[in-house]
């Protein structure tokens, strides 16, 4: 009898201690398990190599993605691309272009007269999705397989206002199929900033996901049995800072990031320029400082860029540990400039 008590006792104890552990795993995770997951993983082998902590910098190739305004300081025409490894037949693609444009009159020989206004835009598209779902029937049995995704399509454009001032605004389109006939959409915006402090302290600041949210009707599957509901994306706010060493050839860059829902990430990262070409990186993603024992996502990824005369070609990779996965990430990307 005292033995069947002092196993219900442990049984008791054992239950109240995996709700607890449960409750606080999806307290810290709440906002991973929200709409736009995808897209908050990073963009391309070098922004995920350096810990995704790059709005603020102004140097190499730059993407709206980190912030709507970085379009301004893209010295050539930037076209990149990336493909993701990852565990659990998930993929992660990227694409983007950027190029910045130089406006006022100019003389017969070409030169600038009076004031010169900078401007830029940046486009690309993100793509995530999970193959290998199997499809199951009320018996269980395989009746076919299903190929969830989504994807991101964003339009930036950035104007620099002042030699230290820069602010640019992104448009974004999301588009996501879970089932046959259950598909959603959604708008959003991005709003970014740029403050040149002098030639080698950036600050930045951006606010994402403005208007985003997902709407989700199952009524063309289940009829009057079918629900529609809305879910909304976290809204971001991040502030950033790099500082970069131009003797040295070394940068560095730190981001905090507050969300809607209460998370409060740093991100750290460093690139530094072996030689011509050659560059190596590392960073840290999402350490939280609300819960210090939530796993952060440490990297580590390089570049070499080789210079065709009129195309200069890099090829991108990161490493990037990811917590609670079979394995962790692989990014590979290529960057034509021209």
């Amino acid at each position: 009898m005292m033995n069947k008590k002092i196993n219900k006792l442990y049984t008791i104890t054992l239950l109240l201690l995996s709700t607890t552990i449960f409750a606080q795993s999806n307290q810290y995770s709440k906002i991973a398990s929200m709409p736009g997951a995808f897209a908050r993983m990073g963009f391309g082998a070098r922004g995920m190599g350096m810990g995704n902590a790059i709005s603020s910098v102004i140097t190499g190739d730059k993407t709206a993605y980190y912030n709507p305004a970085l379009s301004v300081y893209q010295e050539d025409n930037s076209f990149q691309t990336s493909y993701s490894v990852l565990s659990l037949d998930r993929s992660l693609n990227f694409l983007s272009f950027t190029r910045k444009f130089e406006l006022g009159k100019k003389d017969s020989e070409g030169n600038f007269v009076g004031k010169k206004r900078i401007a830029g835009i940046s486009a690309g598209i993100i793509n995530a999705g999970v193959s290998n779902f199997q499809e199951r029937d009320n018996q269980g049995n395989i009746s076919g397989e299903l190929n969830p995704f989504e994807n991101q399509f964003f339009v930036a454009l950035a104007n620099q206002f002042t030699d230290k001032l820069t602010i640019g605004f992104t448009a974004k389109f999301y588009y996501s199929k879970l089932y046959d006939e259950v598909s959603t959409n959604t708008f959003g915006i991005d709003i970014g900033a740029l403050y040149r402090v002098n030639e080698s302290i950036t600050l930045s600041a951006v606010v994402s996901d403005l208007l985003s949210k997902y709407e989700w009707d199952t009524t063309p599957i289940y009829g009057q049995k079918g629900f529609s509901i809305d879910d909304k994306f976290p809204m971001l706010r991040k502030i950033g800072v790099s500082y970069f060493l131009e003797d040295s050839n070394l940068l560095v860059a730190a981001e905090f990031e507050n969300s809607s829902v209460g998370t409060n990430y740093l991100r750290f990262g460093v690139e530094y320029g072996i030689y011509e070409g050659l560059f190596i990186r590392g960073g840290l993603d999402k350490f939280d400082i609300s819960h210090t024992s939530v796993p952060s996502r440490p990297s580590l990824g390089f570049s070499y860029f080789y210079d065709f005369n009129a195309l200069v070609v890099g090829v991108n990779y990161a490493f990037v540990l990811e917590p609670y996965s079979a394995f962790d990430q692989h990014i590979i990307g290529i960057d034509i400039n021209f």
